[in-house]
């Protein structure tokens, strides 16, 4: 029953935008000394947008009253900017306050006990995916996944299909036998765009979208005593849970 099981970070791993990357964001404007700050409202409608510099280069296009920089600078500020955001959100990774969601850990090493290609492909920096993925599965379970594809390693972000493209690649999978758990319609986008079965634990930010191609829609992956919800499609849930044997189910779906 071996196969390919790639997850997206931000959402999946750990419910992040809210505590993690908004407040991190927030963080460096104030101590970079730029006079405004994101609402979860104005967050909500820049996560549409893949990539946190896309999300920055967005909202300044989007509001040109806003003196940030014109030209090469503005390039130069997003990038020292985001690079700041970076390291506060690392920080805060690190210090334990993004716990893990429902079954992600639990799930990931079913999988590779089972011989499963397990790797994250993600539009975040790459740093930030691998502090979130060290403390919600643990380093020993991190080394033995096949990798991370995150943050620049592909030009076009997702809803663009590059970053699961690249990890199928790279990683010798087969489409017909991945499937992707996703939380957006961006990343669920992205994943059927490649061809991909995807599963959805809807997120904080998510729970209204519909995610119209996904295999099955679920509240998250379950724990014993702490069950999911099916919301929409075909997965069987064993007592409550996401198996690996209804992740297989799901596989080839977009055949």
């Amino acid at each position: 029953m071996s196969g390919g099981l790639l997850l997206d970070c931000d959402g999946v791993l750990s419910d992040t935008e809210l505590d993690g990357h908004l407040a991190a964001f927030n963080l460096a404007f104030a101590e970079l000394g730029y006079g405004f700050r994101w609402s979860r409202e104005v967050y909500a409608e820049l996560l549409r947008v893949g990539g946190g510099k896309e999300r920055l280069r967005r909202y300044f296009a989007d509001h040109p009253e806003i003196a940030f920089a014109g030209g090469a600078d503005l390039d130069a500020a997003v990038l020292a900017l985001h690079r700041r955001k970076s390291e506060i959100y690392v920080e805060i990774a690190e210090s334990g306050r993004l716990p893990g969601r429902p079954g992600v850990k639990r799930l990931v090493e079913e999988a590779l006990d089972a011989g499963w290609t397990v790797a994250v492909a993600s539009t975040s920096a790459p740093e930030s995916v691998e502090a979130v993925l060290r403390t919600v599965v643990g380093s020993e379970t991190r080394a033995r996944m096949a990798g991370v594809f995150a943050g620049d390693a592909v030009e076009a972000k997702k809803p663009a299909p590059d970053i699961y493209l690249l990890a199928l690649s790279e990683l010798g999978l087969e489409p017909a036998q991945t499937v992707v758990i996703e939380d957006s319609d961006v990343g669920a986008a992205a994943a059927a765009a490649a061809g991909l079965a995807h599963l959805v634990t809807v997120s904080s930010f998510t729970t209204e979208e519909v995610f119209p191609e996904a295999s099955a829609v679920v509240t998250d992956l379950g724990e014993p005593g702490a069950p999911a919800r099916l919301l929409r499609g075909g997965i069987e849930l064993e007592d409550g849970l996401v198996t690996l044997s209804g992740l297989a189910a799901l596989r080839g779906s977009r055949a």
